[in-house]
């Protein structure tokens, strides 16, 4: 029976029900198991159901941009290594599929044909996979969505966490004409490269990638690249979350996904500022409008020095961007902002961080501009128990959070009016995270 009506190009998620044995849903009640309640791993990553021989051709023929599934892997579990690690498993499935269809599992699926299909047909046709869809995948069920995944943008690694979203045509609009409408927006991806390359903020860790599984390395060729990361948060395009500087503050995983996405601005005041430069808001409001409870992007054109431009200039980049004036949290504050982000390695001016102390020279260069912009010299303008870390240590414990190192697609961004969102990895443990930064903009 048909569930759901497939286009070509569509993205397809596979809802089989088996999101219900992830780690974090109420348990699964059985008086046959022990203790009265399924392993609910065992459910998610083993016992999970799988496709069919003909599914991924299938999917190949339909030209699908990404599977994606609600468990533990988008192959049947008897189709990976889990095979040999769970034999009784494996036993069991192979006398269901022959009691199902009449053939033993190996004639089913050919090894060498299965193999050849999943390991060289699909990478090379760009068939993705996504797995491990939970949360809110029953809302959308057999139902039509503008699906959006938004992995982060390793440059070196075989896989990405993601996060996964599917919005749907507002009361009163049809399917046909909400798709029309997100297909002829506009979507800057104001994310930077995440690379063993790029550099991490002051003395963090910065990057490693090391590959522990090989494609080649595992019996009968079914094994898969795999890699494990090392990295502190604050390197690439990341959002310093409430935690970071407060510490009874909701870590990243704490923050629902409505509070990331809304309307927002994105303010070019880059030809306002130089090196070191102190922005103001009557700046930012004489190039956009800025309404209550908006998203605001500050473009100071500080990302043209990042580690991707062919201007790339790090000690520029890191230690002489612009940063905001004292009144700056405040009317953040009065506006009710959501969130800020900047093209620049930090939210606020590197001479109200820790920078400040380790060159003194660049210092002494800012204080003299300050002097001629303001009249005032740094300590006279921003007193140290007032404005060190003025957007982190005076916002955050208000909710307003900000973004750092926005780079892409924002140096073609013109000042004006976006739908914003960032896709964080939602990590419930951590003070800040990576993820993909987006903006929207109505099309022609």
């Amino acid at each position: 029976m048909s569930r759901a009506k497939v286009k070509k190009g569509d993205i397809l998620i596979i809802n089989t029900g088996y999101h219900r044995y992830s780690w974090d849903q109420p348990d699964v009640l059985n008086p046959d198991a022990q203790g009265g309640v399924e392993s609910k791993e065992f459910g998610f990553l083993v016992r999970h159901p799988g496709p069919s021989p003909d599914f991924f051709p299938w999917a190949l023929d339909m030209k699908l941009k990404v599977v994606g599934v609600d468990c533990g892997c988008a192959e049947h579990p008897m189709n990976t290594p889990i095979r040999r690690m769970h034999d009784d498993h494996f036993q069991r499935a192979e006398a269901k599929l022959k009691a199902e269809c009449g053939k033993s599992w190996d004639e089913m699926f050919p090894p060498d044909d299965y193999y050849e299909l999943t390991h060289i047909t699909m990478p090379k046709n760009h068939l993705l996979l996504a797995e491990c869809l939970v949360g809110d995948i029953d809302k959308v069920k057999n139902q039509r969505a503008w699906i959006m995944l938004m992995p982060v943008p390793y440059m070196e690694v075989e896989t990405a966490w993601t996060r996964a979203c599917a919005m749907q045509a507002p009361e009163g609009m049809s399917d046909d004409e909400f798709f029309q409408i997100m297909e002829s927006a506009q979507m800057l991806d104001m994310t930077i490269p995440f690379s063993v390359q790029t550099p991490q903020w002051a003395n963090y860790v910065p990057l490693t990638v090391n590959y522990t599984k090989r494609v080649g390395g595992q019996h009968f060729g079914m094994g898969r690249n795999g890699s494990i990361c090392n990295a502190s948060i604050h390197l690439a395009t990341h959002m310093d979350g409430e935690k970071h500087f407060w510490p009874a503050g909701r870590t990243i995983g704490q923050v629902p996904l409505h509070e990331w996405v809304g309307p927002g601005v994105i303010a070019d005041i880059s030809q306002l500022v130089s090196d070191s430069s102190v922005y103001t808001p009557e700046m930012i409001e004489s190039v956009v409008e800025v309404r209550e409870g908006d998203i605001l992007i500050t473009k100071t054109g500080w990302h043209k020095y990042g580690w991707v431009s062919p201007d790339s200039d790090e000690f520029r980049y890191m230690i002489k961007h612009p940063g905001p004036s004292p009144d700056f949290a405040q009317w953040c504050v009065d506006k009710k902002l959501k969130w800020l982000g900047v093209d620049a390695v930090s939210q606020d001016h590197p001479m109200n961080t820790i920078q400040r102390l380790w060159h003194p020279k660049t210092f002494a260069e800012a204080n003299a501009k300050l002097m001629r912009d303001f009249g005032k010299d740094w300590d006279e303008m921003f007193p140290l128990d007032k404005y060190y870390q003025d957007t982190h240590l005076n916002l955050f414990p208000k909710k307003i959070v900000h973004a750092e190192n926005l780079a892409g697609d924002i140096a073609h961004a013109e000042s004006g009016r976006y739908y914003i969102g960032c896709y964080l990895q939602k990590t419930m443990e951590t003070e800040s995270m990576w993820g993909r930064f987006v903006a929207f903009h109505e099309g022609a």
